[in-house]
């Protein structure tokens, strides 16, 4: 029997899409050609949205205690403290905690990632797709309804689909390294130095990240040649400190070569995370927007095997992540020529830290950084949080008097109406939904008092399983009209 979906690539971004996927009732299986976890480090951490989409699925408690991060744009430092929203990020963690957690995850929920798996080609068929690979026991092929490419930047997938991956080539290059036992000053969000830009930050005690960028530097797309001998030199002729005899954990080079593929769907396959966007590293805002693409893709996914998906809601997925992408590629240029110019750019970082002051302005690249600003066309309505997430933490009090979060009623991953006592017509609006029980859940509560969306909440709500709000009151909007645009037909 074919797969409801096969994965490529068994990073943050498919193991996600892999759990999501599973949620939603799908049989799906991750391939991914290394053998065992790579232990690298490489994003140190994730944005706040990346940090909410892991909380509503009941995984942001599995990192332990976390440590919440001011942010910057391009070097220009902003004060979150001054926001009303929440921006702080997660630092510290290394990208194989993330994958460690998220792979634990797969196991509790029955998702078989296949290592060694690696795949030759693919063709479709009527209704699915059929995968060529090879793997420990030799050539073999598996079928499924759809494939998902999450197989990285030099993808595959997107290759073998045909997918245009237009961009900017490389003008600029770092260094990167974590290092061991070595007495580092501290700079958490950069240096300039005469000839470029130097970092260093703890991932953890005793561990630290080093970021070299010398206005030179043009590392070659082939890393093989690279050594922390390289990265020490480099360290020590900008700096004048010496760690040639650190312990080094990991080192990487890469470029600010800037790419977006031009689809994330053709036909029955899609792209999600590196294999659609690739730029220089900020943040960990690429593994974080890549997250963001398997929560939005799993339930539409889920949707369509399922057999219940409406007419063009899998066309969604590229018309609102591309432009995410668009504008993850727009603000990660900019920050780099910002942040890694020299003296030249003096002037208008000048500018950009006052300018950043103004609490509006500091919302709206605070916004960029953090994710927290994406917005999708939902369609008819006017309510003003139509189509922005709803946070998980905000707090509301069940009728039995039970306190929640909205977080309780995100892990199942599937739609939710939450009714208070000031909507209209709340049993007509209960007897609507009722007719989309088998994938919409209906809550009746009140908002609680507390942090979150509480002062300026809907009435009534209906909230996707990624956690965007499809509609709300009071509005002229109508539920069943939301109800058929997202879920389809009734049951």
């Amino acid at each position: 029997m074919a797969k409801g979906a096969i994965i490529v690539g068994a990073g943050p971004v498919g193991l996600m899409l892999a759990g999501e996927l599973k949620l939603g009732g799908v049989d799906v299986v991750v391939f991914e050609k290394l053998p065992a976890p790579s232990g690298e480090s490489r994003g140190v951490g994730f944005t706040r949205r990346a940090a909410e989409v892991f909380d509503q699925r009941g995984l942001l408690e599995r990192f332990g205690e976390v440590e919440w991060a001011q942010g910057h744009f391009g070097g220009v430092h902003i004060d979150f403290s001054k926001l009303d929203d929440n921006h702080f990020s997660v630092r510290g963690i290394p990208q194989f905690r993330t994958e460690e957690i998220l792979e634990g995850w797969l196991k509790e929920l029955g998702v078989e990632v296949r290592r060694e798996h690696e795949v030759l080609g693919f063709r479709e068929t009527e209704d699915g797709v059929v995968v060529e690979y090879e793997g420990p026991a030799g050539r073999g092929e598996e079928s499924a309804h759809y494939l998902i490419g999450c197989d990285g930047a030099r993808s595959i997938v997107r290759r073998l689909a045909g997918i245009d991956f237009p961009g900017w080539e490389p003008t600029r290059g770092m260094y990167m390294a974590d290092v061991v036992g070595a007495d580092i000053r501290q700079r958490p969000i950069g240096e300039r130095v005469p000839g470029g830009m130097v970092m260093a930050f703890n991932l953890e005690d005793g561990v630290h990240r080093i970021v070299i960028h010398n206005e030179s530097l043009r590392p070659p797309e082939d890393k093989s040649g690279l050594t922390f001998q390289i990265i020490a030199d480099a360290w020590q002729d900008m700096t004048g400190e010496r760690l040639h005899d650190a312990e080094v954990r990991w080192i990487s080079s890469f470029t600010d070569t800037t790419r977006q593929a031009a689809q994330y769907r053709k036909g029955r396959i899609f792209l999600a995370g590196d294999a659609t966007h690739i730029h220089m590293p900020a943040g960990a805002q690429g593994m974080s927007v890549g997250v963001q693409d398997a929560v939005n893709l799993g339930w539409k996914l889920a949707a369509a095997v399922n057999g219940w998906a409406p007419e063009g809601l899998l066309d969604t997925f590229h018309s609102e992540r591309h432009p995410v992408g668009e504008l993850l590629m727009r603000s990660t240029r900019a920050q780099t020529k910002l942040y890694l110019s020299g003296e030249e750019m003096e002037p208008l970082r000048a500018v950009m830290q006052e300018l950043v002051q103004d609490v509006a302005v500091a919302r709206h690249l605070a916004g960029q950084v953090s994710g927290l600003d994406v917005r999708y066309d939902i369609g008819s309505g006017s309510h003003p949080r139509l189509g922005l997430r709803l946070r998980p933490d905000t707090p509301i009090k069940l009728t039995d008097g039970s306190p929640a979060t909205v977080r309780d009623l995100l892990g199942p991953a599937r739609g939710v109406l939450f009714v208070t006592p000031e909507a209209a017509d709340s049993d007509a609006l209960r007897a609507t939904a009722a007719r989309w029980g088998d994938r919409v859940d209906t809550v009746t509560g009140d908002w609680a008092e507390g942090e979150g969306d509480a002062s300026d909440a809907p009435h009534a709500l209906l909230v996707r399983p990624d956690g965007h709000i499809a509609w709300a009151a009071p509005d002229e909007a109508d539920l069943q009209e939301a109800l058929e645009r997202w879920f389809g037909a009734a049951a």
